[in-house]
């Protein structure tokens, strides 16, 4: 009598029997696993990879054309992105120097981040697709969820009210100079109040906040879609403000203090954005683009244990199953990054990704790209309930430290709703060659590189 032994399946064979392969251009995998969800959260394992921009591009296109979003919302500082949804919607004469210009205003250290050509593909396109729409309340927006920008935004708050109201920009000029006696650079106002105790401009932000909210009927009287943009424009700046100096006042703290005062204000500005799209009679479907250690869920990696928070976490516990986190990982090759704040971006290669990663178990497949849905109730989802390594690499790039400086252990399954995994990929295009500019304000990504 023989004796038949069953083997079960190894976690690569495991994978591969729940991946959806992706074609070159293919993205309907893509969106049967969105679904209906109205809030579509796109990461990237690095800010520096062509493949994730690209890939995250064609969903967006879809996601617009075809069900109807409303904005697109990056990690990055709220005045640039403002100045590319001007062009984008044909705003003010801003369509006439094209998607480039339109990016132009990313001009701080990683200007690769956002300045690349799948991102001025993207911005044309929809600056094209907007065009194309007679209602011109229905243009799709694009807009900038994070905090980096303080100077830039009072600035912004003051020649709002020098518009509308001049009395009140004296006033606001009055208080934004507060942050005079620390000269323009952040980073002097981070030290001299977070590590010294110096006194903070706190008082000064917040009482501009509350003046220009409490003016916002008197502001709103005025008719029309464009003025309600405006103000919105303003009062986001005036927030920004707010939450730009609490992070520098308390990144002397600790890590995990400033990283929660940032990922809050990606939060607020986000439900800010819904209810503003709301108000204007648009569907509050948005897509977000920033990266994987933004949007999957901190509750279920090691940073999360030390009381990290985290965007994709607040979104998930506020929205549920209306929302999205969509990771995206690489196993090798090409990335821009740099070595070190300030220093150049270079062209670097991408380690093969460490034995017992998920990259690594991903590679294992022999699937070249592919979407992998975590759902509960799956093989595939008690396979990566399991605490695995996970690879995260922001601006910075330190192949010479790889473990230490880029992995960490996560639940792949209790992170996202799903993955996209592109085995081989290749560093982003800059628009111009990579030149780090001095600039008073910090870089973006400061100081966690994500």
């Amino acid at each position: 009598m023989r004796t038949f032994v069953s083997f079960a399946p190894g976690p690569a064979e495991t994978v591969r029997a729940a991946a959806r392969p992706l074609a070159d251009d293919d993205v309907q995998p893509v969106l049967d696993e969105i679904g209906d969800a109205s809030l579509v959260l796109m990461g990237e394992a690095t800010h520096g990879t062509h493949e994730f921009y690209a890939l995250r591009a064609r969903v967006t296109r879809a996601l617009i054309a075809e069900r109807g979003f409303s904005a697109v919302a990056i990690e990055g500082d709220w005045p640039e992105a403002y100045q590319v949804n001007r062009y984008v919607r044909g705003e003010g004469g801003a369509s006439v120097g094209g998607a480039v210009e339109a990016l132009a205003g990313f001009a701080r250290f990683p200007t690769w981040m956002w300045g690349n050509t799948a991102v001025a593909g993207f911005v044309r396109w929809l600056h094209a697709y907007n065009a194309t729409l007679h209602d011109p309340g229905a243009r799709v927006g694009f807009y900038g969820l994070d905090l980096y920008s303080l100077h830039a935004s009072m600035r912004a708050v003051v020649d709002y009210l020098e518009q509308h109201d001049p009395e009140a920009a004296s006033q606001a000029r009055r208080s934004y100079a507060c942050f005079d006696a620390f000269g323009n650079n952040t980073d002097t106002y981070a030290w001299a109040t977070g590590r010294l105790g110096n006194g903070t401009c706190e008082d000064a932000v917040v009482r501009e906040l509350l003046a220009l909210r409490g003016r916002r009927s008197d502001f709103l009287r005025r008719a029309g879609d464009e003025a309600s943009d405006e103000f919105f424009y303003a009062e986001q700046n005036a927030r920004l403000a707010q939450n730009a100096e609490r992070y520098y006042r308390t990144m002397f703290q600790g890590q995990v203090a400033s990283w929660n005062v940032r990922d809050r204000h990606m939060a607020e500005t986000l439900e800010a954005l819904r209810e503003h799209l709301r108000s204007r009679g648009q569907a509050e479907k948005i897509v977000v683009w920033a990266h994987n250690s933004h949007l999957g869920d901190a509750r279920a990696t090691e940073m999360g244990e030390v009381g990290e928070l985290n965007l994709g976490q607040m979104v998930r516990e506020r929205h549920g199953p209306a929302c999205k986190l969509i990771g995206q990982t690489t196993y090798s090759g090409t990335a821009i990054a740099a070595s070190d704040w300030g220093r150049p971006g270079e062209r670097k290669q991408v380690r093969p990704a460490l034995t017992g990663s998920i990259e690594a178990l991903f590679h294992q497949t022999g699937l070249p790209r592919f979407l992998l849905p975590l759902g509960a109730g799956t093989d595939v989802h008690a396979l990566l309930t399991e605490r695995r390594l996970e690879r995260a690499i922001g601006v910075i790039y330190r192949p010479e430290t790889e473990r230490r400086s880029h992995y960490f252990h996560a639940r792949l399954a209790a992170q996202f709703d799903a993955v996209i995994h592109q085995d081989a990929t290749q560093a982003v295009e800059p628009l111009e060659p990579i030149d780090v500019k001095e600039d008073s304000e910090l870089p973006e990504t400061y100081p966690s590189g994500v």
